[in-house]
């Protein structure tokens, strides 16, 4: 029996899904959990930061140098730094901390080139009706700047979902504990549910961006739809010709 009917047979089992503890099920609800701590936490570091940065319109090298140094640390070495520290141990936390500085890169700079994007004239105009630095911000240029954001939280949800498989390397839970489990057993005996647990990642990580591709348009305005793809479109006449 090959692989992939392993894994069809392992994915058609109940039991496999509705387990205590070890289901598909559960571990979902921990890979989701995870991910959502995850992503809030760079959320937090990253959005005030970028949003500043933008607003006060300096500071464009601290982003691409945060950026660079925290996409340059591999998610596994922290992963197996973090669990030596005492305060924080084995468990969620140190995969939460280690993915929330994986999310930190898209959340910052679409944070930052969304507030950068800002047309300067409407940025004048806020200014000639008397809008004080604060106002300005939180009125004109975030509003505009939210499907840069959404873009940005859509990168690093998928992302690190994808990413949060390596939990199971730290006891972390998630939908990693099966393929873990499945290596732990041999690919001769369990290479069927290494599959399985490699597909159901993929086949979450697709639906996350399919719902936040659904999310940002939402919540990018008509007009700049429009303007989006007069872009694209121009930009593929340019390429063609």
């Amino acid at each position: 029996m090959n692989y992939i009917n392993q894994a069809v047979v392992w994915l058609n089992d109940p039991l496999n899904w509705t387990n205590p503890g070890t289901g598909i099920f559960t571990l979902l609800e921990q890979h989701l959990r995870i991910t959502g701590a995850a992503v809030l936490l760079g959320c937090l570091v990253a959005w005030p930061l970028g949003l500043w940065l933008g607003h006060t319109g300096r500071g464009g090298g601290v982003v691409v140098v945060v950026s660079n140094v925290t996409l340059a640390i591999p998610t596994l070495a922290l992963l197996s730094i973090l669990p030596l520290i005492r305060a924080i141990g084995i468990g969620e936390l140190p995969v939460i901390i280690a993915l929330a500085v994986f999310a930190v890169p898209p959340l910052l700079a679409n944070a930052y080139t969304g507030l950068r994007s800002v047309d300067p004239e409407v940025r004048e105009a806020a200014q000639g009706m008397g809008l004080s630095g604060w106002q300005l911000l939180w009125r004109v240029e975030l509003p505009l700047a939210v499907p840069y954001l959404a873009a940005g939280l859509r990168t690093a949800a998928v992302q690190v979902v994808a990413t949060a498989s390596l939990a199971a390397l730290v006891a972390g839970g998630g939908l990693g504990e099966i393929i873990s489990d499945g290596f732990g057993l041999g690919l001769s005996r369990a290479g069927g549910q290494v599959l399985a647990g490699g597909l159901l990642v993929a086949v979450l990580a697709l639906m996350v961006e399919g719902v936040l591709a659904v999310v940002q348009r939402l919540v990018t305005p008509r007009p700049l739809r429009r303007s989006q793809r007069v872009r694209k479109s121009r930009t593929a006449v340019a390429a063609e010709s």
